[in-house]
């Protein structure tokens, strides 16, 4: 078989498997344990192309007397698997974006980067739960350089 043929042949089949874009919308809450546990909220908007897809989310975790407030936008890369399997999707995310950390007087603002997993459960028609765990990192002023957070959201795909 030619290289042509060979070449024709797979962009038919990658075209005819191909499912249109999807996006979807999550609304969370959750914490940020360490260095003492403190309520987290936020919300992400999707978009997936089957198994990679982009993500820009925003999370507000509160400030208490030992752990710092952190606000962070960040623009994410995802690789999931393309179709729910027993209700489950899972996915990875790893992305980059603005933050800013606030503690007493203390404030920084700067880059940061996060990567992180989570699992989206299929519940009723476009409506999923999501669960997810991130780690931060910050830059080199932040009181905490590495916030972990772990989410439970409600998504609605689209």
């Amino acid at each position: 078989m030619s290289r042509v043929l060979l070449f024709i042949l797979s962009v038919v089949v990658a075209l005819g498997v191909a499912r249109p874009a999807s996006a979807d919308l999550t609304a969370f809450v959750g914490t940020t344990p360490s260095p003492s546990s403190r309520t987290a909220r936020g919300a992400a908007l999707g978009l997936s192309l089957a198994i990679v897809g982009f993500e820009a989310e925003y999370s507000d975790t509160s400030e208490d007397g030992d752990g710092p407030g952190l606000q962070s936008t960040m623009f994410n890369l995802v690789v999931q698997t393309p179709f729910a399997i027993s209700r489950l999707q899972f996915y990875g995310t790893l992305g980059g974006g603005m933050y800013r950390e606030r503690l007493a007087g203390h404030r920084d603002t700067g880059f940061g980067s996060n990567f992180g997993a989570g699992v989206k459960i299929s519940l009723v028609g476009p409506i999923r739960a999501r669960i997810d765990y991130r780690t931060f990192r910050l830059g080199d002023d932040s009181t905490e350089r590495t916030p972990h957070r772990v989410y439970a959201g409600l998504n609605i795909a689209f």
